[in-house]
């Protein structure tokens, strides 16, 4: 959609039209239904630029909200909530304000919100009202509705969580609607690039991803799943939502159903079927009449009347990525009637392809990695649960613990650590996270610090064994059998991609089903009986555990093996435990259970990831290998083993990782290194995408660097406090590349502070493409007036032209200014300059090389310049006046002053 197609004149003019031809209740509902949506797009905007957009629109006393600015998610909230109570005129004119925004931000959301509103304006209330009153049906039909809720209330109306390790195993459940917490659902097709363990690709990313909210991806709330989508131009009936294992598909479609249960959502559906693929392996070939009676018998003297209305039908099917059944999505062998009888699979895709019940929605749910070797097309809506949101995470624990100080106390320590809180954006992390801190926490008095507080993942989940392990009778050989026979089923499934396990598996690995000690870490599915560990992590973990309780070098040697060769990553987790539990203090955590020979695995593993780091550092560098040597590095983190980085990594004395985007979390594990290896002087982080919170992660372990590159990351201007961190504490820092950043701004200003402390040893400040404007020159000069170090600076490419030019000419020409080379390209200098430059260069004793290509100097003023460079007192010995549109006059002046100094080296 080009800006011409939403913001030209006539466009908003026939937009206008349409909001006025609405009646005032439609308007109203109208703004109701999308009001999370508008909440959601204002806040991504600056607050000025939507106070002026309304200005002029003629909505009155907007000088009320300009003191809500600094918070954009109250100010949205509050201007919303006006602009509702003034009435018709404000409405209308916020709709054209949204409008109009799309000049300034080609949002995804703002442009669905649009799409929506133009091509559903005249039905949209229809819809609207249907969704919250439903179909109208007889009276015996509404009777079977009314007792279908009451047994899918029953059945999900609490959320079952597994409780916390104590003697009593039994599962503990909660209301749902004290317990669940909003997630962050968006449009996505990302799951086709997918190749890494889901959890970290996810996981190192969701920042990011929520950065992308904001711009690039449409953030789809749960009651607007089946909302118009402006990507297939329809209102969809087949919508598949996908996820990484835990992220809380099941726990959304539960609440999904309990709402629709309550009249909350969605009553355009008069019937609701949920079913879990894992429960429909049990299936054969069957019928769709049957296999909705298997599960909601009491609805058999209605099916065939509920059956005739497919409009008014939902589907849903959970755990696509857990089914037996083949499903061809692109199969043309398909059942045309309720009671055909096919196989399941058959069944379900029919449904998809609307050769069964057309007309019907379904609803479904996998993980990424299942959808990227399937044919998709079949879905009209594709969107991704992507986790909690910070203000969502800290909600989870604020619910899980019953005492908020306690609460307060956990997520703050949580936060602290970023290995952990970066995982906290799943829901299964938060309640493994929140049960070890729990028993963390409740075990030590108020005035005490508690013990066996987790610093890596490795040690949050020894801890969480530990813990079970505490609770349970079972001696320490017992123990040992138990987790023996566990992980090496746990190793078994992490190699060949295998999360459900039935009795077979359990029998072929002599895992006992009948030991207490199983529900700890497994949990059972109803008919056919199947398994799966509690969190997928939990399987990674338990199989890299075993080699630690029943030592094999054969069996640990094929393992280490394996795990790397595989290119979907599906090793990455176990291995980074492997390494983890090679450190004795955290191997100390479950030394109740581990072997004599664990000390030998954690030499054989410390040996393994020598050799491996060591063939690593002789590959060719790409930004692949970029890649490859951060997952090497969050080995070397998990073992907490700093002489081991040392030797490992004593030859690197630079390290390039641009290109790497890199997370807060990577950060964190890139400042263990650095601050384990003293040797790396110089460090590329170019292209990396890094945000404040990363570059706050990695600041104090830079101080041993010499060369930092940090150029084209975007960072902002609240950046500059970091990097004047940086600084005044890096005193071996002499190169520091800062191009193609957002760093003019309030902020700037500390930057150059800490350019003017005496502690200050850069030679080097590259500052090109930066927004930099003529104020900027103010802050310039007050960094430079009293730096004595530094040789070279790179303004080039900002916008520097102005009144205030003079002021950093004036400080580059200062007594202790020792600058060489200046660079000033493309900063829109014109003529005027040429007299400021000039005073420059007869006053600078120091300055070699002056760059003010692509500029505007020819004028009346150029010959100043030229009259100061054939001073005889000027060192210059090279110029760049390229691209100034010089006159031919003006081009005999340099002529003539390569007479005059012809070891001069003058490009024009």
């Amino acid at each position: 959609m080009s800006s011409s197609d939403t913001t030209g004149d006539g466009e908003q003019q026939q937009f206008h039209q349409q909001l006025c031809q609405y009646e005032d209740h439609v308007l109203r509902m109208t703004y109701l239904y999308f009001q999370d949506d508008l909440q959601h797009i204002l806040e991504t905007f600056n607050p000025h630029t939507i106070l002026t957009e309304l200005n002029s629109q003629n909505v009155s006393d907007i000088e009320k909200y300009q003191n809500l600015e600094n918070d954009r998610k109250t100010f949205s909230r509050i201007i919303l909530q006006d602009i509702f109570t003034r009435g018709r005129k404000a409405v209308i004119a916020l709709w054209l304000t949204i409008n109009e925004l799309w000049k300034y931000k080609k949002s995804s959301s703002l442009y669905a919100v649009l799409n929506e509103l133009r091509h559903t304006g005249n039905t949209l209330v229809e819809q609207i009202t249907l969704d919250k009153e439903g179909h109208e049906l007889s009276p015996d039909l509404k009777d079977f509705q009314n007792c279908h809720k009451k047994h899918l209330h029953e059945k999900n109306e609490r959320l079952i969580e597994n409780k916390p390790p104590k003697c009593n195993q039994e599962k503990e459940s909660f209301p749902l609607y004290k317990r669940y917490v909003n997630l962050i659902i968006v449009s996505t097709k990302n799951f086709r690039e997918r190749t890494e363990n889901e959890l970290i690709e996810t996981g190192v990313k969701h920042e990011e991803y929520l950065k992308k909210t904001q711009k690039e991806l449409q953030r789809i709330s749960p009651n607007k799943i089946f909302r118009w989508c402006h990507l297939s131009r329809s209102v969809p009936h087949m919508v598949m939502v996908s996820g990484v294992p835990g992220v809380g598909k099941t726990t959304l479609m539960q609440k999904f159903v309990y709402d629709w249960v309550r009249g909350d959502l969605y009553q355009r559906f008069s019937f609701v079927f949920f079913f879990k693929f894992r429960e429909l392996n049990r299936m054969k070939k069957i019928s769709l009449e049957t296999m909705i009676l298997q599960q909601y018998p009491d609805l058999e003297k209605q099916i065939q009347v509920i059956l005739e209305d497919p409009e008014k039908l939902l589907f849903i099917f959970d755990g696509l990525d857990e089914s037996n059944h083949t499903m061809d999505f692109t199969s043309r062998d398909l059942c045309s009637n309720p009671r055909q009888h096919g196989h399941c699979g058959q069944i379900v895709v029919s449904l998809l392809r609307r050769s069964l019940l057309n007309g019907c929605s379904v609803l479904m749910t996998s993980r990424p990695t299942k959808l990227a070797s399937i044919d998709c097309t079949v879905f009209q809506r594709i969107v991704e649960i992507t986790g909690f949101s910070p203000e969502e995470r800290q909600t989870y624990f604020e619910n899980f613990f019953p005492d908020p100080d306690l609460a307060e106390k956990a997520f703050t320590y949580v936060k602290q650590n970023n290995t952990l809180y970066t995982f906290c954006y799943l829901p299964s992390y938060c309640w493994i996270i929140c049960t070890v801190l729990s028993r963390s926490f409740q075990t030590t008095s108020s005035d005490q610090s508690p013990s066996l507080l987790p610093k890596t993942v490795t040690q949050l989940f020894a801890i969480f064994v530990a813990n079970i392990l505490a609770n349970h009778s079972l001696d320490k050989s017992d123990a040992q059998k138990v987790l023996q026979s566990l992980g090496w089923m746990a190793e078994y499934g992490v190699m060949n991609h295998m999360i459900i396990f039935d009795d077979r598996e359990l029998g072929s690995f002599h895992v006992d089903n009948k030991s207490k000690l199983l529900s700890s870490f497994l949990m059972e599915s109803e008919e056919p009986v199947s398994y799966s560990f509690l969190h997928l992590t939990v399987q990674e973990f338990l199989s890299a555990l075993v080699h630690y309780t029943d030592y094999s070098s054969k069996q640990l040697q094929k393992s280490l093996k394996e795990a790397k060769s595989f290119s979907d990553g599906r090793g990455e987790i176990f291995l980074r435990f492997l390494c983890g539990l090679s450190d004795g203090s955290t191997r100390s955590i479950l030394s109740g259970i581990l072997g004599k020979q664990a000390v030998q695995t954690s030499i054989d593993v410390i040996t393994w990831l020598k050799n491996f780091i060591q063939v690593e550092q002789g590959i060719v560098k790409s930004e692949e290998n970029n890649q490859r040597l951060l997952r090497t590095f969050f080995y070397l983190f998990e073992t907490r083993n700093k002489p081991l980085v040392q030797e490992s990594l004593k030859s690197l004395m630079r390290l390039d990782l641009s290109r790497v985007r890199m997370s807060a979390l990577d950060c964190t594990v890139l400042a263990f290194i650095l601050d384990s290896c003293t040797n790396i002087k110089v460090l590329n982080l170019s292209e990396c995408f890094l945000d404040n919170a990363g570059l706050e992660k990695l600041a104090p372990a830079l101080q041993n660097l010499q060369n930092l590159r940090l150029d084209s990351n975007n960072l902002p201007y609240t950046s500059c406090n970091t990097l004047a961190y940086v600084i005044r504490n890096c005193q071996s820092l002499k190169i520091l590349v800062l191009d193609n950043n957002h760093l003019s701004g309030p902020h700037f200003s500390d930057l150059m502070d800490a350019l003017s402390c005496p502690a200050c040893t850069l030679e080097e400040l590259h500052l090109a493409h930066n927004d930099l404007l003529d104020a900027s020159c103010t802050q310039l000069a007050s960094g430079l007036r009293n730096n004595r170090s530094l040789r070279k600076l790179v303004l080039s490419h900002n916008r520097l032209s102005g009144p205030h030019f003079k002021d950093l000419m004036d400080a580059l020409s200062s007594p202790g200014c020792r600058i060489e080379k200046l660079h000033l390209t493309g900063n829109d200098l014109q003529d005027t300059s040429c007299t400021q430059l000039a005073s420059l260069i007869r006053t600078n004793r120091s300055l070699k090389k002056l760059v003010l290509s692509s500029n505007h100097l020819s004028g009346s003023h150029f010959s100043d310049l030229m009259d100061a460079l054939g001073n005889p007192a000027c060192r210059i010995d090279a110029v760049n006046l390229e691209h100034n549109g010089l006159s031919e006059e003006e081009k005999k002046e340099i002529k003539k002053l390569k007479g005059y100094k012809p070891n001069m080296k003058i490009h024009h």
